[in-house]
Protein backbone atom coordinates (compact mmCIF):
# COMPACT_ATOMS: atom_id res chain seq x y z
CA UNK A 1 0.00 0.00 0.00
CA UNK A 2 0.87 3.16 -1.08
CA UNK A 3 1.59 5.55 1.75
CA UNK A 4 2.71 9.37 2.42
CA UNK A 5 5.28 10.27 4.11
CA UNK A 6 5.17 13.66 6.44
CA UNK A 7 8.14 14.95 6.87
CA UNK A 8 8.96 18.48 9.06
CA UNK A 9 9.74 21.19 6.54
CA UNK A 10 12.26 22.49 7.94
CA UNK A 11 14.71 19.91 9.31
CA UNK A 12 13.38 17.40 7.11
CA UNK A 13 12.57 15.31 10.30
CA UNK A 14 9.89 11.76 9.50
CA UNK A 15 7.12 12.69 11.69
CA UNK A 16 4.83 9.97 10.25
CA UNK A 17 3.43 7.49 7.33
CA UNK A 18 -0.17 7.69 6.18
CA UNK A 19 -1.44 5.25 4.05
CA UNK A 20 -3.04 6.92 0.54
CA UNK A 21 -6.39 5.93 -0.12
CA UNK A 22 -7.10 3.89 -3.35
CA UNK A 23 -10.05 4.98 -5.62
CA UNK A 24 -11.82 1.66 -4.61
CA UNK A 25 -11.06 2.22 -0.59
CA UNK A 26 -12.78 6.22 -1.77
CA UNK A 27 -15.68 4.61 -3.51
CA UNK A 28 -16.44 2.80 -0.64
CA UNK A 29 -15.92 5.53 1.76
CA UNK A 30 -18.83 7.80 0.01
CA UNK A 31 -20.76 4.51 -0.10
CA UNK A 32 -20.62 4.57 3.50
CA UNK A 33 -20.95 8.06 4.24
CA UNK A 34 -24.10 7.95 2.26
CA UNK A 35 -25.65 5.19 4.64
CA UNK A 36 -24.29 7.21 7.44
CA UNK A 37 -25.85 10.29 6.79
CA UNK A 38 -29.41 9.00 7.29
CA UNK A 39 -28.21 8.81 10.80
CA UNK A 40 -27.22 12.45 10.70
CA UNK A 41 -30.36 13.50 8.92
CA UNK A 42 -32.16 11.46 11.89
CA UNK A 43 -30.79 13.60 14.39
CA UNK A 44 -32.78 16.37 16.44
CA UNK A 45 -30.83 19.60 15.68
CA UNK A 46 -29.95 19.75 19.74
CA UNK A 47 -27.89 16.01 19.36
CA UNK A 48 -26.00 17.52 16.52
CA UNK A 49 -25.26 20.73 18.64
CA UNK A 50 -24.23 18.42 21.28
CA UNK A 51 -22.01 16.59 19.18
CA UNK A 52 -20.35 20.04 17.88
CA UNK A 53 -19.63 21.37 21.66
CA UNK A 54 -18.00 17.96 22.64
CA UNK A 55 -15.70 18.00 19.80
CA UNK A 56 -14.75 21.43 20.90
CA UNK A 57 -13.74 20.50 24.17
CA UNK A 58 -12.28 17.53 23.52
CA UNK A 59 -9.89 19.63 20.92
CA UNK A 60 -9.48 22.15 23.63
CA UNK A 61 -8.41 19.45 26.24
CA UNK A 62 -5.47 18.67 23.14
CA UNK A 63 -4.89 22.37 22.37
CA UNK A 64 -1.33 22.28 23.08
CA UNK A 65 -0.55 18.94 21.41
CA UNK A 66 -2.50 19.82 18.23
CA UNK A 67 -0.99 23.24 17.90
CA UNK A 68 2.73 21.90 17.87
CA UNK A 69 1.58 18.96 15.89
CA UNK A 70 0.44 21.28 13.73
CA UNK A 71 3.72 23.85 13.57
CA UNK A 72 5.82 20.56 12.80
CA UNK A 73 4.52 19.41 10.08
CA UNK A 74 2.92 22.64 8.31
CA UNK A 75 5.79 25.28 9.27
CA UNK A 76 3.97 28.41 10.80
CA UNK A 77 5.14 29.26 13.82
CA UNK A 78 4.27 27.85 17.18
CA UNK A 79 2.15 31.15 18.17
CA UNK A 80 0.11 30.86 14.89
CA UNK A 81 -0.88 27.59 15.29
CA UNK A 82 -1.70 28.00 18.98
CA UNK A 83 -4.87 30.81 17.43
CA UNK A 84 -5.54 28.11 14.50
CA UNK A 85 -6.50 25.40 16.63
CA UNK A 86 -8.28 28.03 18.82
CA UNK A 87 -10.32 29.16 16.09
CA UNK A 88 -11.23 25.69 15.22
CA UNK A 89 -12.73 25.44 18.81
CA UNK A 90 -14.84 28.46 18.76
CA UNK A 91 -16.11 27.14 15.22
CA UNK A 92 -17.26 23.94 16.38
CA UNK A 93 -18.95 25.59 19.01
CA UNK A 94 -20.21 28.80 17.24
CA UNK A 95 -21.72 26.28 14.39
CA UNK A 96 -23.24 24.18 17.36
CA UNK A 97 -25.23 27.22 17.74
CA UNK A 98 -26.26 27.54 13.92
CA UNK A 99 -27.11 23.54 14.18
CA UNK A 100 -30.58 25.08 16.00
CA UNK A 101 -31.37 28.25 13.58
CA UNK A 102 -31.71 26.54 10.94
CA UNK A 103 -35.13 28.53 10.17
CA UNK A 104 -37.75 27.09 7.26
CA UNK A 105 -40.23 30.56 6.57
CA UNK A 106 -44.05 30.45 6.16
CA UNK A 107 -45.00 31.82 2.75
CA UNK A 108 -48.66 33.54 2.17
CA UNK A 109 -49.92 32.39 -0.39
CA UNK A 110 -53.26 34.24 -0.39
CA UNK A 111 -50.75 36.80 -2.14
CA UNK A 112 -52.27 34.70 -4.88
CA UNK A 113 -56.20 34.65 -6.28
CA UNK A 114 -57.54 31.61 -5.35
CA UNK A 115 -55.13 29.97 -2.69
CA UNK A 116 -56.04 31.76 0.11
CA UNK A 117 -57.13 28.87 2.03
CA UNK A 118 -53.88 27.04 1.96
CA UNK A 119 -50.79 27.01 4.09
CA UNK A 120 -47.01 27.00 2.45
CA UNK A 121 -43.92 26.62 4.72
CA UNK A 122 -40.44 25.58 4.07
CA UNK A 123 -38.06 23.57 5.89
CA UNK A 124 -34.36 22.88 5.74
CA UNK A 125 -33.14 19.76 4.90
CA UNK A 126 -29.28 18.17 4.61
CA UNK A 127 -27.83 17.88 1.22
CA UNK A 128 -26.39 14.88 1.74
CA UNK A 129 -23.00 13.53 2.00
CA UNK A 130 -20.57 16.32 1.56
CA UNK A 131 -16.53 16.41 0.45
CA UNK A 132 -14.39 19.15 1.97
CA UNK A 133 -11.39 19.80 0.19
CA UNK A 134 -8.30 21.28 2.68
CA UNK A 135 -5.69 23.38 1.90
CA UNK A 136 -2.08 22.75 3.66
CA UNK A 137 -1.63 26.66 4.77
CA UNK A 138 -4.49 26.33 7.93
CA UNK A 139 -5.64 23.24 7.46
CA UNK A 140 -7.04 22.64 10.93
CA UNK A 141 -8.98 26.29 11.01
CA UNK A 142 -10.38 25.61 7.42
CA UNK A 143 -11.04 21.66 8.22
CA UNK A 144 -13.44 23.04 10.75
CA UNK A 145 -15.25 25.27 8.87
CA UNK A 146 -16.11 23.11 6.32
CA UNK A 147 -17.06 19.93 8.58
CA UNK A 148 -18.70 21.09 11.37
CA UNK A 149 -20.72 23.15 9.12
CA UNK A 150 -21.59 19.67 7.48
CA UNK A 151 -22.36 17.88 10.32
CA UNK A 152 -24.36 21.22 11.64
CA UNK A 153 -26.87 20.37 8.79
CA UNK A 154 -27.49 16.84 9.10
CA UNK A 155 -25.14 15.88 6.60
CA UNK A 156 -22.15 13.15 6.35
CA UNK A 157 -18.54 14.67 5.29
CA UNK A 158 -15.49 13.26 3.70
CA UNK A 159 -12.37 15.04 4.69
CA UNK A 160 -9.43 14.92 2.25
CA UNK A 161 -6.45 16.84 4.21
CA UNK A 162 -3.88 18.17 2.80
CA UNK A 163 -1.19 15.33 1.96
CA UNK A 164 1.90 17.31 3.22
CA UNK A 165 0.16 17.96 6.38
CA UNK A 166 -2.45 15.81 7.31
CA UNK A 167 -1.79 14.84 10.72
CA UNK A 168 -3.30 17.12 12.98
CA UNK A 169 -6.65 16.55 11.17
CA UNK A 170 -6.11 12.85 11.40
CA UNK A 171 -6.42 13.42 14.91
CA UNK A 172 -9.32 15.80 15.42
CA UNK A 173 -10.85 13.33 13.15
CA UNK A 174 -10.17 10.65 16.44
CA UNK A 175 -11.83 13.09 18.32
CA UNK A 176 -15.02 13.24 16.19
CA UNK A 177 -15.33 9.65 16.77
CA UNK A 178 -14.49 9.97 20.24
CA UNK A 179 -17.42 12.65 21.04
CA UNK A 180 -19.65 9.92 19.51
CA UNK A 181 -20.28 11.02 15.86
CA UNK A 182 -22.07 8.15 13.78
CA UNK A 183 -20.11 5.85 12.37
CA UNK A 184 -19.01 6.70 9.24
CA UNK A 185 -20.68 9.98 9.16
CA UNK A 186 -17.33 11.56 9.43
CA UNK A 187 -14.31 10.34 7.35
CA UNK A 188 -11.24 10.39 6.14
CA UNK A 189 -9.45 9.89 2.88
CA UNK A 190 -5.54 10.67 2.02
CA UNK A 191 -4.28 11.28 -1.43
CA UNK A 192 -3.72 14.45 -3.83
CA UNK A 193 -5.49 15.78 -6.88
CA UNK A 194 -6.63 12.08 -8.40
CA UNK A 195 -8.40 11.74 -5.02
CA UNK A 196 -9.68 15.18 -5.16
CA UNK A 197 -11.01 14.90 -8.44
CA UNK A 198 -12.64 11.55 -8.02
CA UNK A 199 -14.82 13.13 -5.17
CA UNK A 200 -15.70 15.93 -7.28
CA UNK A 201 -16.83 13.46 -9.89
CA UNK A 202 -18.89 10.96 -7.33
CA UNK A 203 -22.92 10.65 -7.97
CA UNK A 204 -23.03 10.03 -4.51
CA UNK A 205 -21.40 13.19 -3.08
CA UNK A 206 -23.88 16.63 -2.99
CA UNK A 207 -21.30 18.86 -2.21
CA UNK A 208 -17.91 19.81 -2.89
CA UNK A 209 -16.04 22.44 -1.22
CA UNK A 210 -12.97 23.41 -1.61
CA UNK A 211 -10.23 26.06 -0.40
CA UNK A 212 -7.49 26.29 -2.80
CA UNK A 213 -6.01 27.51 -6.09
CA UNK A 214 -7.96 29.01 -8.80
CA UNK A 215 -6.73 26.65 -11.15
CA UNK A 216 -7.23 23.74 -8.19
CA UNK A 217 -11.23 25.25 -8.25
CA UNK A 218 -11.82 25.59 -12.01
CA UNK A 219 -11.02 21.83 -12.62
CA UNK A 220 -12.95 20.54 -9.28
CA UNK A 221 -15.96 22.84 -10.91
CA UNK A 222 -15.85 21.27 -14.20
CA UNK A 223 -15.75 17.54 -12.68
CA UNK A 224 -18.17 18.45 -10.58
CA UNK A 225 -21.00 19.82 -13.50
CA UNK A 226 -21.17 16.42 -14.37
CA UNK A 227 -23.24 15.71 -11.40
CA UNK A 228 -24.74 18.85 -10.57
CA UNK A 229 -23.38 19.14 -7.29
CA UNK A 230 -22.99 21.75 -5.68
CA UNK A 231 -19.46 23.45 -5.37
CA UNK A 232 -18.13 25.80 -2.94
CA UNK A 233 -15.09 27.44 -3.64
CA UNK A 234 -12.89 30.15 -1.87
CA UNK A 235 -9.80 30.52 -4.40
CA UNK A 236 -6.29 32.26 -4.94
CA UNK A 237 -6.09 35.99 -3.75
CA UNK A 238 -4.02 38.83 -4.85
CA UNK A 239 -4.59 41.63 -1.81
CA UNK A 240 -3.83 45.29 -2.89
CA UNK A 241 -3.49 47.35 0.69
CA UNK A 242 -3.44 51.38 -1.05
CA UNK A 243 -1.87 53.79 1.77
CA UNK A 244 -2.68 57.29 1.03
CA UNK A 245 -1.00 60.54 1.86
CA UNK A 246 -2.58 61.28 5.48
CA UNK A 247 -2.06 57.27 6.50
CA UNK A 248 0.23 56.54 9.67
CA UNK A 249 2.68 55.04 7.91
CA UNK A 250 3.83 52.89 11.00
CA UNK A 251 0.75 51.75 11.08
CA UNK A 252 0.24 51.07 7.30
CA UNK A 253 4.02 49.20 7.63
CA UNK A 254 3.09 47.39 10.57
CA UNK A 255 -0.23 46.02 8.80
CA UNK A 256 1.94 44.52 6.18
CA UNK A 257 4.54 43.26 8.57
CA UNK A 258 1.70 41.37 10.27
CA UNK A 259 -0.71 40.94 7.35
CA UNK A 260 2.60 39.33 5.12
CA UNK A 261 5.44 38.43 6.03
CA UNK A 262 5.25 37.35 9.84
CA UNK A 263 1.71 35.75 9.33
CA UNK A 264 1.46 31.97 8.08
CA UNK A 265 4.89 32.34 6.45
CA UNK A 266 3.29 34.67 3.76
CA UNK A 267 1.18 31.32 2.70
CA UNK A 268 -2.24 32.95 3.26
CA UNK A 269 -4.61 33.47 0.32
CA UNK A 270 -5.75 36.85 2.09
CA UNK A 271 -2.29 38.43 2.95
CA UNK A 272 -1.62 41.80 1.77
CA UNK A 273 0.04 40.85 -1.57
CA UNK A 274 0.53 44.54 -3.41
CA UNK A 275 0.89 47.08 -1.80
CA UNK A 276 0.17 50.51 -3.57
CA UNK A 277 1.35 53.80 -2.01
CA UNK A 278 1.07 57.80 -2.72
CA UNK A 279 4.11 59.31 -3.57
CA UNK A 280 4.07 62.23 -0.54
CA UNK A 281 4.44 59.52 2.18
CA UNK A 282 6.07 56.53 -0.04
CA UNK A 283 9.45 56.50 1.24
CA UNK A 284 8.48 57.39 4.95
CA UNK A 285 6.65 54.13 4.27
CA UNK A 286 9.22 52.35 2.75
CA UNK A 287 11.68 52.90 5.98
CA UNK A 288 9.36 51.74 8.52
CA UNK A 289 8.58 48.98 6.51
CA UNK A 290 11.99 47.78 6.15
CA UNK A 291 13.11 49.07 9.72
CA UNK A 292 10.25 46.68 11.17
CA UNK A 293 11.14 43.56 8.96
CA UNK A 294 14.53 43.59 9.88
CA UNK A 295 13.47 42.77 13.22
CA UNK A 296 11.70 40.00 12.32
CA UNK A 297 12.84 36.31 12.80
CA UNK A 298 13.40 33.29 11.15
CA UNK A 299 14.25 30.00 12.12
CA UNK A 300 12.14 26.98 13.94
CA UNK A 301 8.65 27.19 13.91
CA UNK A 302 8.29 25.48 17.56
CA UNK A 303 10.65 28.09 19.11
CA UNK A 304 8.57 30.81 21.01
CA UNK A 305 10.59 33.76 19.46
CA UNK A 306 10.32 32.63 15.96
CA UNK A 307 7.87 35.36 13.80
CA UNK A 308 8.69 33.15 10.06
CA UNK A 309 9.13 29.46 9.93
CA UNK A 310 9.45 27.46 6.94
CA UNK A 311 7.27 27.38 3.71
CA UNK A 312 5.59 23.55 3.35
CA UNK A 313 8.07 23.03 1.18
CA UNK A 314 11.54 23.66 -0.35
CA UNK A 315 9.92 23.81 -4.02
CA UNK A 316 7.28 26.35 -2.60
CA UNK A 317 10.00 28.47 -1.39
CA UNK A 318 11.91 28.08 -4.95
CA UNK A 319 8.77 29.42 -6.68
CA UNK A 320 8.88 32.23 -3.96
CA UNK A 321 11.80 33.26 -5.22
CA UNK A 322 12.37 32.79 -9.09
CA UNK A 323 8.96 35.62 -8.66
CA UNK A 324 11.26 37.38 -6.67
CA UNK A 325 13.90 37.15 -9.17
CA UNK A 326 11.37 38.04 -11.80
CA UNK A 327 10.17 41.18 -10.32
CA UNK A 328 14.01 42.52 -9.90
CA UNK A 329 14.16 41.46 -13.89
CA UNK A 330 11.11 43.77 -14.58
CA UNK A 331 13.01 46.44 -12.69
CA UNK A 332 12.01 46.72 -9.45
CA UNK A 333 14.81 46.94 -6.43
CA UNK A 334 15.15 44.71 -3.47
CA UNK A 335 15.36 46.60 -0.28
CA UNK A 336 15.21 43.38 2.22
CA UNK A 337 15.52 39.90 1.99
CA UNK A 338 15.40 37.75 -1.04
CA UNK A 339 17.51 35.06 0.30
CA UNK A 340 16.03 31.66 0.47
CA UNK A 341 17.61 28.53 2.28
CA UNK A 342 15.87 25.40 1.72
CA UNK A 343 12.69 26.15 2.57
CA UNK A 344 12.99 29.00 4.53
CA UNK A 345 12.35 32.31 2.72
CA UNK A 346 13.89 35.61 4.39
CA UNK A 347 11.35 38.18 4.47
CA UNK A 348 11.46 40.46 1.18
CA UNK A 349 10.68 43.49 0.31
CA UNK A 350 10.69 45.07 -3.21
CA UNK A 351 10.17 48.90 -4.16
CA UNK A 352 9.59 50.27 -8.17
CA UNK A 353 7.53 47.61 -8.70
CA UNK A 354 6.66 48.17 -12.29
CA UNK A 355 2.48 47.72 -12.17
CA UNK A 356 2.56 46.08 -15.36
CA UNK A 357 4.73 43.50 -14.18
CA UNK A 358 3.04 39.90 -14.96
CA UNK A 359 4.55 38.56 -11.61
CA UNK A 360 2.41 41.79 -10.12
CA UNK A 361 -0.17 40.37 -10.94
CA UNK A 362 0.12 36.71 -9.70
CA UNK A 363 -0.22 35.38 -6.52
CA UNK A 364 3.01 35.31 -4.33
CA UNK A 365 2.80 32.51 -2.05
CA UNK A 366 5.39 33.77 0.75
CA UNK A 367 6.78 36.37 2.89
CA UNK A 368 7.30 39.02 -0.19
CA UNK A 369 5.91 42.61 0.22
CA UNK A 370 6.22 44.09 -3.21
CA UNK A 371 5.62 47.89 -3.14
CA UNK A 372 4.44 50.39 -5.93
CA UNK A 373 3.77 54.30 -6.06
CA UNK A 374 0.83 55.64 -7.10
CA UNK A 375 -0.17 59.54 -7.53
CA UNK A 376 -4.30 59.76 -7.15
CA UNK A 377 -6.22 57.71 -4.85
CA UNK A 378 -8.38 57.01 -8.32
CA UNK A 379 -5.06 55.45 -9.77
CA UNK A 380 -4.71 53.54 -7.02
CA UNK A 381 -8.42 51.38 -6.87
CA UNK A 382 -8.09 51.10 -10.74
CA UNK A 383 -4.71 49.33 -9.94
CA UNK A 384 -5.88 47.00 -7.61
CA UNK A 385 -8.72 46.01 -9.46
CA UNK A 386 -6.53 45.16 -12.38
CA UNK A 387 -6.11 42.14 -11.44
CA UNK A 388 -7.75 38.47 -12.22
CA UNK A 389 -8.47 38.03 -8.49
CA UNK A 390 -11.05 40.02 -5.42
CA UNK A 391 -10.81 38.33 -2.01
CA UNK A 392 -9.73 41.11 -0.07
CA UNK A 393 -8.16 44.96 -0.05
CA UNK A 394 -7.14 47.40 2.63
CA UNK A 395 -7.02 51.11 2.24
CA UNK A 396 -5.09 53.58 4.77
CA UNK A 397 -6.13 56.85 5.31
CA UNK A 398 -7.60 59.18 8.20
CA UNK A 399 -9.88 59.99 5.73
CA UNK A 400 -13.34 57.69 6.79
CA UNK A 401 -15.44 59.59 3.40
CA UNK A 402 -12.13 58.48 1.22
CA UNK A 403 -11.96 54.98 3.09
CA UNK A 404 -15.73 54.02 2.44
CA UNK A 405 -15.29 55.62 -1.50
CA UNK A 406 -12.68 53.29 -2.08
CA UNK A 407 -13.62 50.55 -0.31
CA UNK A 408 -16.92 50.81 -2.58
CA UNK A 409 -15.49 51.05 -6.02
CA UNK A 410 -13.02 47.73 -5.37
CA UNK A 411 -13.90 44.94 -6.64
CA UNK A 412 -13.69 42.52 -3.70
CA UNK A 413 -15.05 40.13 -1.22
CA UNK A 414 -13.90 42.58 1.53
CA UNK A 415 -12.15 45.41 2.34
CA UNK A 416 -10.65 46.34 6.04
CA UNK A 417 -10.09 50.16 6.73
CA UNK A 418 -6.62 50.64 8.39
CA UNK A 419 -5.73 47.36 8.73
CA UNK A 420 -4.28 44.51 7.47
CA UNK A 421 -5.97 42.13 4.26
CA UNK A 422 -5.34 38.97 6.42
CA UNK A 423 -7.98 39.00 8.53
CA UNK A 424 -10.58 36.51 9.18
CA UNK A 425 -12.96 36.17 12.00
CA UNK A 426 -15.24 32.94 12.15
CA UNK A 427 -18.75 35.07 12.13
CA UNK A 428 -17.85 37.09 9.02
CA UNK A 429 -18.72 35.66 5.24
CA UNK A 430 -15.06 35.09 3.77
CA UNK A 431 -14.59 35.29 0.02
CA UNK A 432 -13.70 37.10 -2.97
CA UNK A 433 -15.26 38.22 -6.68
CA UNK A 434 -13.77 37.02 -9.57
CA UNK A 435 -11.33 34.24 -10.07
CA UNK A 436 -11.45 34.07 -6.11
CA UNK A 437 -14.41 32.18 -7.03
CA UNK A 438 -17.60 33.50 -5.54
CA UNK A 439 -18.48 31.89 -2.84
CA UNK A 440 -18.73 32.68 1.03
CA UNK A 441 -17.75 31.03 3.76
CA UNK A 442 -18.30 31.73 7.55
CA UNK A 443 -20.51 30.14 10.73
CA UNK A 444 -23.81 32.08 9.47
CA UNK A 445 -23.91 30.75 6.14
CA UNK A 446 -21.75 27.89 5.63
CA UNK A 447 -23.97 25.79 7.67
CA UNK A 448 -27.07 27.15 5.50
CA UNK A 449 -25.26 26.77 2.19
CA UNK A 450 -25.34 22.82 2.94
CA UNK A 451 -28.76 22.71 3.31
CA UNK A 452 -31.80 22.73 0.83
CA UNK A 453 -35.46 24.10 0.77
CA UNK A 454 -38.35 21.79 0.67
CA UNK A 455 -41.56 23.79 0.18
CA UNK A 456 -44.79 21.80 2.23
CA UNK A 457 -48.03 23.41 1.38
CA UNK A 458 -51.34 22.34 3.17
CA UNK A 459 -54.51 22.48 1.17
CA UNK A 460 -57.27 24.03 2.99
CA UNK A 461 -55.66 24.79 5.96
CA UNK A 462 -57.29 27.99 6.84
CA UNK A 463 -61.25 27.10 7.02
Amino acid sequence: MAVVTVRNPGTGEVLGEVPETGAAQVAATVERAGKAQRAMAAAPAHERAALLRRVADLIEAELEGLARLLAAENGKPIQQTRGEVEAAIRIFRATAGEATRLFGRQIPLDAVPGLERHLAVTIREPLGVVAALVPFNYPVELYAHKAAAALAAGNAVVVQPPARCPLAVLRIAELVEQAGAPRDAHQVVIGGAEVSRQLAEMSGIAAVTLTGSTAAGREIARLAAGTLKQVHLELGGNDALIVCADADVEEAARAVVLGRLARGNGQICCAVKRVYVQTAVHDAFVDALVAQTAKLTVGDQLLESTDVGPLIAEEAAGRVLDAVRTLVADGARLVAGGVRTRAFMDPTVLVDVPAASPAFAEEIFGPVAPVARFDDPAEAVRLANDSPYGLHAAVFTRDISRALSIAKQLDVGGVVVNGSTALRAENLPFGGTKDTGGYREGVHDTVLDLTRQKTVVVMDAFR
